[in-house]
């Protein structure tokens, strides 16, 4: 079974007790290996109050919550019955299955609050040759300078104009040649 984002309906305002409550349900009904994550999306937001700049964390999605799960009829069972739960959203009726978010639809929701996927697996080393995939400089050849894990991004040297040019891309932006 897949793990995938589903969207968990609740009553306006119990966004974070929702999220409080299915922590502590996941971790006393022992759910870990099929309950992941539960997310309230928020987006900071800076708003002028009483003449000062302050920055606050705004809903994005009132009433709802993002819970990354497998799902099994125990692990819908735990969600469903957490306390301010109403439902799932993608459930055709009372009893059925929901369906999960489309991996784009869910990656766009976690980089806009700035979380991000786990990092691709990157098994090149330096001074491999790579060509590049995708953007202005596809197909170019060029040679890895640096890789740089924590940003997910290389240095290349590509021959341009009859010189060496550095570029800095991302992990998913090439391939080996």
């Amino acid at each position: 079974m897949d793990k995938g984002w589903y969207v968990v309906h609740t009553y306006s305002g119990y966004e974070n007790k929702v999220k409080a409550n299915l922590e502590k349900r996941v971790e006393s009904m022992n759910m870990t290996n099929k309950i992941f994550r539960v997310l309230v999306p928020v987006e900071e937001e800076v708003v002028n109050k009483d003449g000062k700049k302050k920055t606050v964390q705004r809903k994005v999605y009132p009433g709802y919550v993002l819970v990354e799960m497998v799902q099994t009829d125990d692990s819908w069972y735990v969600v469903r019955n957490t306390p301010g739960v109403t439902g799932f959203v993608g459930s055709a009726g009372a009893g059925s299955k929901p369906s999960p978010l489309l991996p784009d639809e869910a990656e766009s929701i976690l980089k806009h609050m700035g979380i991000q996927e786990p990092s691709p697996i990157f098994d090149f080393d330096i001074k491999d040759n790579i060509r590049v995939k995708v953007g202005p400089f596809a197909d170019f050849v060029g040679t890895i300078e640096d890789i740089m894990p924590d940003k997910n991004k290389i240095k290349v040297l590509v021959n341009m104009f009859g010189r060496e040019t550095p570029l800095e891309l991302e992990f998913d932006q090439v391939e080996k040649v």
